[in-house]
C-alpha cells in the first residue's frame, strides 16, 4: 500500500523493471471475516528475519501523525485493520509469533497470538500476514525471529560462508589487506599475516540463535497454532542492511551472503522450494545512492535478478514516510505497513509463479 500518488508511480515503474510487484491498493484487501482456517492441510510457515527494520518500531496509539491509529481513523488508510465497530480486526487463520534472543540459543517467545493490532509497536508482519492470509485457504503462521543491531556479514553470516580478503584503509589512510571472518571464526577481521585473536562472539552466532529459536517454536507447533499437527516452511522474508552499511568489507559481500542465506535457510528447514523476499533500506534512493549503501542496494537487486522466480526485492524508498533505518524511520507506522504490504504482495506473486 502506498499513501501518495508519487509513490504509486514509482512502484509501478519498478514493477515494470522487475524489481517489485506493483503494491496493491489498500482498499482491495478485504476485512477479515474472523473465521478459522480449514485445518485439513499443513500450516504454511513464513520466517521473518533481519535486524531492527524487521523487529518493528511503528507506533500504534495516539492521534498524532505517524501513528497507526491516525493513519486508519483520520486518514482512512488500511481499512481492513478495523471492523464495523471501529475495533481492530483479528485474523483467526493467521498466527503471529515473535521469538527473540541475543546471540546463540536462549531467549524465547515474546508474542504468540492471532494476527491483530495489540501493543504499542508494529512491524512489517501485519501487512505480510494479511496478504498471505488472503492468498492461502489453509492456516498460516508468521514467525519472526530477530533482534536489532545485527549484520549479515558478521552476526547473521550463514553456515559455510568462507573467510575472504578485502583491502581497506586504516585510520591513517594506509591501505591494508584484511581477512574477514568466515562462519564460526573470530574476531570480525584481522590484518593478513597476523594471528587472529578471538573475542567473545563469532561469525554467524546470531544466525545460529535465531534459527534455534525458530525451530523451537515449530517443535511446539500445536501451542503456537492450536489444532495444527504439521507445517511446511513456505517462504522467508528479510529486511536488513543497516549495520552492514557501516562496513564496506561487509557491504561488498552482501550479494554473495544473500545467496548463501537463501541456500542455508532452505537446508535448515528442509524447504528446497521456499521463496525469499528481501526489502531494501527505506532511506536509500537508487538514483542518489553512494558508497556502502549503494553496494547493498545493488546487491539486493542483483540477488533478485540472479534468482528470478525464487526471490524478489522490494525497493522501499518510495514506501517510506521519512527517516532512516538507524532511527527506525521515526516510528512512523505507515512505513512499516507500506513495506509489509509490498513484501507480502511480492511473496504472493512468487507463489503464483509456481
Amino acid at each position: 500500500m502506498i499513501s501518495t500518488l508519487k509513490s504509486r508511480k514509482v512502484i509501478g515503474l519498478l514493477a515494470a523493471m522487475g524489481f517489485v510487484t506493483a503494491a496493491t491498493a489498500q482498499n482491495s484487501l478485504p476485512v477479515p471475516d474472523g473465521k478459522p482456517a480449514q485445518m485439513d492441510q499443513p500450516v504454511k510457515v513464513y520466517l521473518l528475519m533481519g535486524q531492527s527494520n524487521m523487529l518493528g518500531f511503528g507506533r500504534v496509539g495516539g492521534d498524532q501523525e505517524g501513528t497507526l491509529e491516525h493513519a486508519v481513523k483520520k486518514e482512512n488508510l488500511y481499512p481492513f485493520l478495523i471492523n464495523e465497530t471501529g475495533d481492530w480486526t483479528e485474523r483467526k487463520d493467521v498466527r503471529n509469533v515473535f521469538t527473540m534472543g541475543s546471540g546463540g540459543p536462549g531467549g524465547g517467545v515474546k508474542k504468540s497470538e492471532w494476527l491483530t493490532i495489540q501493543g504499542g509497536r508494529i512491524g512489517p508482519e501485519i501487512g505480510i500476514g494479511h496478504h498471505l492470509g488472503n492468498y492461502h485457504e489453509g492456516p498460516v503462521l508468521i514467525l519472526k525471529s530477530c533482534i536489532g543491531n545485527r549484520s549479515l556479514g558478521w552476526d547473521l553470516l550463514p553456515p559455510g560462508s568462507p573467510s575472504y580478503e578485502y583491502e581497506e584503509p586504516d585510520r591513517k589512510g594506509v591501505k591494508k589487506t584484511m581477512v574477514y571472518a568466515g562462519y564460526g571464526q573470530s574476531p570480525l577481521k584481522w590484518e593478513k599475516g597476523t594471528e587472529p585473536k578471538p573475542i567473545g562472539w563469532k561469525a554467524g552466532l546470531q544466525y545460529d540463535g535465531d534459527i534455534d529459536r525458530a525451530k523451537k517454536v515449530l517443535a511446539d507447533l500445536s501451542t503456537h497454532y492450536p489444532g495444527a499437527t504439521a507445517y511446511e516452511l513456505a517462504g522467508f522474508f528479510w529486511w536488513q542492511g543497516d549495520k552492514d552499511r557501516y562496513n564496506e568489507g561487509h557491504a561488498a559481500m552482501y550479494e554473495r551472503n544473500l545467496g548463501s542465506l537463501l541456500k542455508s535457510l532452505r537446508q535448515e528447514f528442509n524447504a528446497p522450494k521456499a521463496k525469499m523476499v528481501v526489502a531494501s533500506l527505506g532511506q536509500t534512493e537508487k538514483a542518489n545512492a553512494k558508497g556502502s549503501e549503494k553496494m547493498i542496494l545493488d546487491a539486493m537487486f542483483a540477488f533478485a535478478q540472479a534468482n528470478q522466480g525464487e526471490a524478489a526485492t522490494v525497493y522501499t524508498h518510495p514506501l517510506s514516510e521519512g527517516g532512516a533505518s538507524n532511527s527506525h524511520y521515526g516510528g512512523n507506522a505507515k512505513t512499516y505497513m507500506n513495506v509489509g504490504l509490498a513484501m507480502g504482495e511480492a511473496m504472493v506473486e512468487l507463489l503464483k509463479g509456481e
